[in-house]
């Protein structure tokens, strides 16, 4: 073992990009903290971790995420600060949204500050969340009464880049209605030298799909299966069909492989976190907009749910009624995947989005994203699929409840596919190769910083 991962908040994506390196890499041992009470451990983990992680000649990598205040480790653990430490950003807390300035709590951006003072190498998940991040050192800093230190951002930024984070995206191809299948430029043979070449077993389109021609050509490409909160053991058997008993998430949907009847309202998707970040107020807004109007539509609400769930769920699941095709989270990737694949549309009202695994695994499905023309979406979404208000949101969504046809006709414009592991996994692997070198002695550098 000579990669040392090191995961404070073991869930969601932190939890797929750790099981993913540890799982792809030769040489990896992971050391992790339940994904429980995220605030509790950005401030406590490193005490956590000193006594946890051994002692060992073999280490040469450490691999984090932002969580873990790396520099209170390092301090603790000299053995581990003379590893070469590489620092992964899913999220930044410098520009992380809070309902009111005064909630901001200092701390967890100061800690990422640190972090990355005694950090190698610092690696983002976007372009976005590096920018934004080293873009508000200086502004975030200012909370600091006096005696505040000067030059940071340009202490830090040479040792950033950008690695996207990796989608396992699973084949979908049996859960797909028929105008969402494969077009037939993407050949058996191909799709199966790429399964093989993943390590999984490839099936063929259902003879449905093989029918359908070119109406739906997307970046659908046959890869590794994953989807958000899931373990290893999951991934086995993503190719089986729901079991009888879990058929009524799809109760009043057409089956797979059939052709959709063209009257059949407008699916909905919204796949994300029950949380304020993710502006549940203007999406259900938007929808009770469209109910004003007349206009049918059919909703489904996925996503996860914590502690505290804002009101306005419980509030709108009666005010939709009967357009609610499914409401919650889904447990089984099987129901998550199929629900995806059955939709039509899948939106995000974020307010917050460092890169958006969801909306992704939604487009993998062959839904039409609608993004907000902010945050990350720009750099991953063609410009005809963000909106600038909920305005255009709303006109968007008129237009496709009256003609449902033309989302599904659609052509998507992009390729998701350089987000998959297969795009990514050189990258990874280099950055996990590297040396210890003369950049790993940075020990000096926070003395050296000009207050």
């Amino acid at each position: 073992m000579s990669i040392l991962l090191i995961e404070a908040f073991y869930g969601g994506s932190h939890k797929q990009l750790m099981d993913l390196l540890n799982q792809k890499i030769e040489g990896c041992i992971l050391y992790s903290l339940p994904a429980k009470k995220w605030h509790w451990k950005a401030r406590t983990s490193a005490l956590s971790f000193m006594q946890t992680i051994p002692s060992s000649d073999s280490y040469r990598v450490l691999f984090t995420s932002s969580v873990l205040n790396l520099a209170e480790l390092v301090a603790l653990r000299p053995d581990l600060g003379k590893l070469r430490k590489i620092l992964y950003f899913h999220e930044n807390q410098l520009v992380y949204p809070v309902r009111k300035s005064q909630e901001r709590d200092f701390q967890y951006g100061y800690n990422q500050i640190l972090s990355c003072l005694v950090a190698d190498t610092v690696v983002f998940n976007s372009t976005f969340n590096m920018e934004s991040f080293l873009k508000s050192i200086g502004t975030f800093l200012k909370m600091i009464p006096d005696h505040r230190p000067k030059d940071l951002e340009a202490a830090i930024r040479p040792k950033c880049r950008v690695i996207y984070f990796p989608i396992r995206f699973p084949d979908v191809t049996q859960f797909l209605p028929a105008h969402k299948c494969l077009s037939k430029k993407i050949t058996h043979s191909k799709a199966s030298e790429e399964s093989c070449r993943m390590g999984h077993q490839y099936q063929p389109p259902s003879k449905a799909c093989e029918s359908v021609g070119e109406n739906f050509q997307s970046s659908l490409h046959h890869s590794d299966p994953n989807v958000q909160h899931k373990n290893k053991e999951d991934f086995e058997g993503v190719n089986n069909p729901i079991p009888s008993e879990r058929r009524h998430v799809h109760e009043n949907i057409s089956g797979l492989g059939e052709s959709v009847d063209p009257h059949r309202p407008l699916h909905i998707v919204w796949p994300h976190r029950w949380e304020h970040d993710k502006d549940p107020e203007t999406f259900f807004n938007v929808l009770l907009k469209l109910q004003e109007h007349g206009l049918p539509f059919a909703v489904s609400v996925l996503g996860e749910t914590f502690t505290d769930v804002p009101d306005i769920f419980s509030e709108f699941r009666i005010t939709l009624g009967s357009s609610v095709l499914h409401w919650g989270f889904l447990a089984s990737k099987n129901d998550y995947f199929q629900a995806l694949c059955m939709a039509d549309v899948v939106i995000s009202t974020a307010k917050h989005e460092f890169f958006g695994v969801a909306m992704l695994e939604a487009v993998h499905c062959g839904c039409y994203p609608l993004c907000p023309k902010s945050l990350v979406y720009p750099e991953i979404f063609p410009a005809q699929y963000l909106y600038s208000t909920p305005e255009q949101l709303l006109k968007k969504l008129q237009n496709f409840c009256k003609r449902p046809d033309i989302v599904r006709k659609h052509q998507l414009q992009g390729d998701i596919t350089r987000f998959s592991w297969a795009a990514l996994s050189g990258e990874f692997r280099s950055l996990l190769s590297a040396q210890p070198g003369e950049d790993c002695d940075r020990w000096g550098q926070v003395a050296n910083l000009k207050l």
